[in-house]
């Protein structure tokens, strides 16, 4: 139940973002779920991979490649899918941003499910 909330709050997220950014775009509540998974599939595949390629540039700089690298995957997902566009690469950087402190934020307010004595 938890993983079906977080699908929805992820779908809230990309809807505010694309409701900020006026380069990324969003077809519909359908579309930002697909595009929610998409991202979420992407992010649990491709990324440990990347990071694992990309490990001496992101240590070079200190960590800020990781900007490039996930502005690059919500810029990847944006290619893949029709009812979600990301206008380019500043762009996907910028989405990624706000989308990860958009989830973040959303997701913090669901309960975790332990009980405290």
């Amino acid at each position: 139940m938890r993983l079906i909330l977080l699908w929805l709050l992820n779908a809230l997220a990309l809807l505010a973002v694309a409701y900020l950014l006026p380069s990324i775009q969003v077809a519909s509540f359908g579309s930002a779920m697909v595009a929610a998974l998409v991202l979420g599939l992407v992010n649990a595949v491709l990324r440990p991979l990347l990071l694992l390629l990309t490990l001496p540039v992101t240590l070079l700089t200190l960590g800020l490649f990781l900007f490039v690298l996930n502005g690059l995957m919500f810029w990847l997902a944006g290619s893949l899918l029709e009812g979600f566009v990301v206008g380019g690469f500043w762009p996907g950087v910028f989405g990624a941003i706000l989308y990860s402190i958009f989830s973040s934020l959303l997701s913090s307010l669901l309960p975790t499910g332990k009980r405290t004595p």
